[in-house]
């Protein structure tokens, strides 16, 4: 995707298909549910963030997501 708006709009018309499984619906509303609040908080930010991007955005103490500085 080329941004997170486009992300967003594709996972919300993947969730209105009547024959998504069951498995894959619970995928695309946590992912969703991720990227709306990452858009939230970040409103200047327009880029598709990866999984570990919003991973990080809501774990920022988790040993995966410290950086530090030499």
């Amino acid at each position: 995707m080329d941004s997170i708006e486009q992300h967003i709009e594709a996972d919300r018309e993947e969730l209105a298909d009547p024959q998504l499984s069951p498995q894959r619906r619970r995928h695309i509303e946590g992912e969703l549910e991720e990227l709306e609040a990452y858009a939230e908080r970040h409103p200047e930010d327009h880029h598709d963030p990866s999984s570990l991007e919003l991973y990080c955005d809501n774990n920022p103490s988790a040993p995966e997501c410290l950086v530090y500085d030499d």
